[in-house]
This record gives structure tokens, sequence and C-alpha cells, in this order.
């Protein structure tokens, strides 16, 4: 049965400011471009304001400032992306996994599971791991000996939480995400490779979500630590013993070195990578692509690297960058001259 609600329903669970027909019914969200009269749509972003004038949305969210100039229905809102985010849940038709254990779940006799949990096709659960109430768990995850999820946790198909990770309440894993697996230690000698044990677990706060396979390393000898609110995108790398902040948002294939510590409400771009050993404080944003190769103690946005530009023009400025170090010696010894 598709789902629907009134505009005087939405206005009512945004606390939002109804104008035209309470009555009229949605069905869905959609883009403005794509919206029919039977959805709701958003504007958020001034670069998609000339859309506005030709959507077939039945209902738009939209600040006050938007709404003046709009004779449709809306709903006027202080953040239209915010209010959008709320609504989404509304109409969210991923499928509710039932309460109970799977009779194909392996589950060790000595694991505490909560009644309430749900425990899909193929699960494993292994000795002293607890998953507490209102915990649900994709088919074919595995889920190591004294390892803990706590109440509301969701995990996605074919999650690994290998032995000695703790996970807080309402973290939501994607499929394919894999934490606790062995850090990258080992020690040389004489040319040879020695494995080093990572006796250390993953700990994680409470509100984490971590995007498809994304892997987080367990610690060499303490943990690894994710803190409350941090969210995690798709295929990012974490090694052992990084701490992540509160609140820090990392966007997809990041890499972050063994014992890196970043602070809160940071943002990490797409495709940064980050050296070993070294500290970010809070309220850093890092664009993408930026290769950190030392500690940051103030806040503020930082880059590296060179924006995209044609070919031709890049191939003459490789060259030029080559010559930098000879230009930079001409130039002083230029100045050396001017000064005589």
């Amino acid at each position: 049965m598709p789902l629907q609600y009134t505009l005087a329903q939405l206005a009512e669970t945004l606390g939002a400011e109804l104008r035209g027909d309470g009555q009229k019914t949605i069905f869905g969200l959609a883009t403005l471009q794509d919206a029919t009269i039977d959805q709701l749509s958003f504007l958020a972003n001034a670069h998609y304001r000339k859309q506005l004038e030709h959507t077939q949305a039945g209902a738009m969210l939209l600040s006050s400032g938007d709404a003046a100039d709009y004779s449709g229905n809306c709903l006027v809102v202080a953040d239209p992306y915010l209010a959008y985010a709320k609504l989404s849940h509304y109409f969210d038709r991923t499928p509710k996994q039932p309460v109970g254990i799977h009779p194909s779940a392996v589950i060790a006799e000595s694991a505490l599971i909560d009644s309430t949990a749900c425990i899909g096709p193929g699960v494993v659960i292994e000795e002293h791991a607890v998953v507490a109430a209102d915990v649900v768990i994709g088919a074919q995850c595995f889920i190591g000996a004294r390892s803990s999820i706590a109440e509301g946790g969701r995990l996605l198909p074919r999650v690994t939480l290998y032995h000695d990770v703790t996970v807080g309440a309402r973290v939501v894993i994607q499929s394919g995400a894999v934490i606790g697996g062995e850090g990258f230690g080992f020690a040389n000698h004489q040319g040879v490779w020695h494995k080093i044990a990572q006796i250390g677990g993953v700990t994680i706060g409470n509100d984490v979500e971590i995007g498809a396979n994304t892997t987080i390393d367990r610690g060499a000898l303490s943990d690894t630590l994710i803190g409350n609110g941090v969210k995690l995108d798709n295929q990012i790398q974490i090694a052992h013993n990084v701490q992540i902040g509160d609140h820090t948002a990392i966007a997809a294939c990041v890499g972050i070195s063994g014992s890196a510590k970043i602070g809160r409400n940071c943002m990490l771009a797409g495709g940064v990578g980050l050296v070993g050993h070294i500290e970010i404080c809070d309220g850093v944003f890092i664009t993408g692509m930026t290769m950190v190769t030392h500690s940051i103690s103030e806040p503020g946005a930082y880059s590296s690297g060179t924006a995209m530009q044609p070919a031709a023009d890049w191939k003459k400025n490789a060259v030029r960058f080559r010559q930098l170090d000879g230009l930079a010696k001409r130039v002083r010894t230029l100045e050396k001259h001017s000064q005589k």
C-alpha cells in the first residue's frame, strides 16, 4: 500500500507554515525536475531556483524568502533541506526485518541476544557476544567473540565485526563494512617483516553511520576510537589506533594512517589522505584529494594539490613546477644584486 500524507499532516509534523490546500495528498518525494503533482519537492540550493518556475511538484518545501513569490502549495520552513531529511523517513520503503532469530543463524550458547532483536538468515554470532534491544542484524553478518551492539543498532547484510568490537546505540553499518580487522603492523629485522599481533579492539560511539565497504582496523594495543555522531561514507580506510572526534563527517575514499587523531566537528572531503601520528584539531575542513602530511592546530579550511585544467595546460604547468627550485634560486640571486 502506498505511503501517503496530507499537506496538513506534514505541516504539523514539521511545525511548518502551510500555504495552499491542506487536504492535498502527497505520495512521495522527488527533485524539482522530476516531481509530479502527487509529490513533494524542496528548494535548498539557489542554483536550482530557476527550476521552481517549471516544476510539476504538487507542493514544495520552501524558505520564507523563496515562498514569497510562489503561488503553489508549499510548506514554509527555516531549513528546507533539514525538513526534507525529516520527511524522507516517512516515505522510506526499506523492508522491515521480523523480530526473532532466523532458523539458519548460528549463535553461540554464551551469546546474549535480546528478545526484541532481529537476527537474519545465515548470521553467525560467536561466544559472549551481546546484542541489545531492537538491534537488526542483516543476512550473513558475522559478530565476533565478545563484541557488543547497543540498542537500536542496524547492520545491513554481510557486515563483519571481528572480536572485541564495541558498537554504541543506534549505529548503522552498511553492507560489506569490516570492523576490527587486523591493523597493518609489522617489525622489520634485516629486511624481513615480522607480524605484530593486534591486541586492541575498536570502540564506536552512539549515533554513528558507517558506509558500505568501509574498514576500521583494530588497535595494536589500545582501541581504535570512533566518537559519537560520526558519519563515515563508503570505502574509507581507517587504520589502527586512529581516533575520530564527535560529529566529524568523512566522505568516500579517504585513507587515514595509523595513530592519527582527528578532532570534533571536522569534515574531510572525498579522497583525502592523512599520514600517521598527526593530530587535527576541532573544526577543520579538508577539501577533496588533499594530502595531509603534518598536524593542524588551527580551525579552518585546508587544501593541497592542483585543480583540474585541460591536459595540455597541465603538462606545461607540470614542467614549470619542476623548474620552481631553480627559479627561486635565480630570484634570490637577483634580489641580492638589486640590493647592492
